[in-house]
């Protein structure tokens, strides 16, 4: 899986140099795409702990305090813009990767902390931040993640129901 992913990244590199635009386009798509799968994940996890509130709750802090801060501080950006600090596509990507890692664990969110890290690079590769912007924004999400999410509770006892040609199977498990 490794060296597949070596040479994904190898290939990718390369078509990004020849599409400049690319890599900016992929940031603007995936800081909405990590949280909206973050988002969906949460819908569909039954677990009572209400993980959409967990979701929301971390979401919208994230964005609170990085706009917030927009505001407050209103520093220019690389290409003469303003609001800068903090990077709101960074603080987006890193608020729903955090919250996938911190949710259903590394196996999840590696590889969503390694888009998250993708759109910082493109903000900055952009002109759009410089890299404290992206890391403030990266800490936000991170931290506001840390505040609200729970990881998923372990079910130790499952039920099972089944039909087996003419019969019926019934049985549960526990984990220790």
């Amino acid at each position: 899986m490794k060296p597949v992913l070596t040479v994904l990244l190898i290939v990718a590199f390369f078509f990004i140099n020849a599409q400049n635009k690319w890599i900016e386009k992929s940031g603007d798509i995936l800081q909405i795409a990590i949280p909206a799968a973050a988002l969906g994940t949460s819908i569909t996890d039954n677990s009572k702990d209400k993980p959409v509130v967990q979701f929301v709750k971390s979401y919208l802090l994230s964005l609170l305090v990085t706009h917030g801060l927009k505001r407050i501080i209103n520093e220019k950006r690389p290409n003469g813009g303003a609001y800068s600090f903090p990077s709101g596509h960074t603080t987006s990507a890193f608020s729903g990767a955090a919250f996938l890692q911190k949710r259903y664990g590394w196996k999840i969110g590696a590889p969503a902390y390694l888009l998250a890290s993708f759109v910082g690079f493109s903000r900055v590769y952009a002109h759009k931040h410089y890299t404290w912007d992206v890391a403030a924004g990266a800490l936000i999400g991170i931290g506001s993640a840390y505040l609200f999410v729970k990881p998923q509770p372990k079910q130790k006892l499952s039920f099972y129901f089944d039909k087996v040609q003419q019969s019926y199977l019934v049985g549960f498990n526990y984990k220790f």
